[in-house]
């Protein structure tokens, strides 16, 4: 009885939010890219190695003030507000203590949660950045919705703003080396999960590595999820098919590398009522990244529980 009520109030929280998601992908509709250009887009980036596509560049200008810190991107996108990289800091009262990489869920509303979180973290030793990733809080372009541009029917922007995304934050990780950390932690949730286990292909000096509910597989998030469903349409009629963006998969998926850090110090957190990162793709990952465990949270792919569930592991991993 307790399972059926776990997921049936699951699958109404998650339903309820999938219908948000096609509301704006309904939006962006007119947005879904062509053949054509996805077949362009490909032809420049198949034959690329992961450092090749997401290579960092040093950060002209930053600034530094009042609790942020600010840059232009290097992979401008466009749209003015979403090409200024905005990143919250909190600092640890030592210099040279490790920071903790807080990435954020696609279209998070509020930024709440994640503040009690660089709060808990601060009072541990760490200092904390939290990054707005592109399309997101005070990158949202004009006119547009808190993270509506992240992931639409538009391939080629999803794979662009992943990209930006990316590199953004191994500059961000330059930034802080100079000054003064050398050791890292990352927390980061669904798309944030996603961001953050790709940027774990390409920089060492992570301490821990948690990922709740990321999205790893990326071919069924587009052609199976149950959030995907009108880009699934507006994609079809324009000629798309399953398996069009297979040729970059080693450059954006997380199941296609290998994280520099100790498997011993990575959690993946999956909801066993999940639909939109389903636990079975989540355990083909850990059998991947062999040595990694994985948590079970009793959850659809929204909720508190799991993100409860790993930080009380996290806890555990910083007392050792």
């Amino acid at each position: 009885m307790r399972r059926f009520y776990e997921q049936s109030l699951s699958w109404v929280v998650d339903g309820a939010m999938c219908n948000m998601m096609h509301l704006l992908q309904w939006r962006r509709r007119s947005d879904t890219c062509t053949r054509r250009e996805l077949e362009e887009y490909l032809k420049q980036c198949a034959a690329m190695s992961r450092e090749e596509f997401f290579e960092v560049q040093p950060v002209r200008q930053p600034v530094f003030g009042n609790g942020w810190i600010e840059w232009d991107s290097p992979r401008p996108s466009g749209h003015p507000e979403n090409d200024r990289v905005h990143v919250r800091y909190y600092p640890a009262k030592k210099k040279d203590a490790p920071t903790v990489l807080i990435l954020h869920a696609l279209m998070s509303a509020s930024d709440i949660g994640y503040r009690r979180l660089a709060a808990w973290f601060n009072a541990q030793g760490w200092g904390v950045v939290f990054p707005h990733l592109p399309y997101h809080y005070s990158r949202t372009p004009r006119k547009t919705l808190n993270g509506e541009l992240a992931i639409t029917a538009n391939l080629v922007r999803n794979a662009e703003g992943i990209r930006q995304a990316v590199v953004e934050l191994r500059q961000l990780m330059c930034l802080l080396r100079g000054l003064g950390t050398h050791k890292f932690g990352l927390l980061g949730t669904s798309y944030g999960g996603w961001n953050g286990a790709l940027l774990s292909f390409l920089e060492p000096g992570f301490q821990f590595l948690a990922l709740v509910q990321p999205i790893v597989n990326t071919e069924k998030a587009v052609w199976e999820s149950p959030g995907s469903t009108v880009m699934r349409r507006e994609l079809r009629a324009r000629g798309h098919l399953p398996g069009n963006t297979r040729p970059i998969d080693h450059l954006g998926s997380p199941l296609h590398g290998m994280p520099l850090c100790d498997p011993g110090s990575i959690i993946v957190t999956g909801g066993v009522y999940d639909r939109i990162s389903p636990i079975v793709d989540l355990e083909e990952l850990v059998s991947r990244w062999n040595g990694v465990e994985l948590l079970r949270s009793r959850q659809g792919h929204f909720g508190y529980r799991a993100l409860g569930d790993t930080m009380k592991r996290v806890e555990k991993m910083l007392d050792r």
